[in-house]
């Protein structure tokens, strides 16, 4: 059945004394979802070694041909950060660093037929959340909101366009540099909150905590070296 059109009325999980909830809430508690069934899928299609955090590096369009400097400025992250979840990836065997062709020094990332499936299995998951979701909304009602949300996204890449390789660090966007520690203490949260394991969620935001100390020490001693090098 087709929610109301009209109701401005925010019940439970809706409610907050803040108020109702802002876009950004909005976008998310919809993205949280597509997490969840994405995981679930991939632990039920055999991707048993598959890690919530790993999802980051295969979030559209793909790490297919990316050199892990342009992936980490993409995505956003440290290229300590992204390289810890490529290697253990590519242990996984979900995907290679290969030399670039353009540039013997340099890398690329390829992802093989291991990855090519998850990324099916992952696809097909939100492909089933879309369904359902239109069904809800009613089809005309959710290729609108499609519609819409491939309206703001252009509004937005074009307003705030993504960093240039190598300056991740500079970027004002929360969370834009994400170092090892910091990484895996992501992945044990996520676990913890999709199995409820408390005492995992615990383990994980002591490890954020400690991987964002580290990174300001790391700030520190550049900014430093940085100083020497001027002088």
């Amino acid at each position: 059945m087709a929610l109301s059109k009209t109701s401005s009325r925010f019940t439970s999980p809706l409610e907050s004394p803040s108020g109702p909830p802002l876009i950004g809430a909005l976008l998310r508690m919809p993205v949280d979802a597509v997490h969840r069934r994405m995981f679930e899928r991939l632990q039920d299609r055999g991707f048993s070694d598959f890690d919530p955090a790993h999802l980051i590096v295969f979030q559209w369009p793909g790490p297919d041909g990316a050199r892990p400097s342009e992936l980490a400025a993409r995505l956003q992250i440290s290229k300590q950060a992204l390289n810890y979840l490529l290697g253990q990836l590519e242990r996984l065997g979900y995907l290679e660093r290969r030399p670039d062709p353009d540039d013997q020094r340099g890398k690329r990332i390829a992802v093989t037929e291991r990855g090519r499936a998850a990324i099916r299995v992952i696809r097909d998951a939100v492909h089933e959340l879309e369904t359902a979701w239109a069904e809800q909304l009613t089809p005309e009602r959710f290729a609108e909101l499609k519609a819409l949300l491939v309206d703001l996204n252009q509004l937005t890449a074009a307003r705030f366009p993504m960093p240039a390789a190598g300056r991740q660090r500079s970027s004002p966007t929360i969370g834009a540099a994400m170092d090892k520690d910091e990484a895996k203490g992501r992945a044990k949260e996520a676990a913890g909150d999709l199995t409820g394991d408390k005492d995992l969620q615990r383990e994980g935001k002591a490890d954020q905590a400690a991987g964002k100390v580290k990174e300001g020490v790391d700030d520190a001693a550049d900014k430093v070296k940085e100083t020497m090098r001027d002088d």
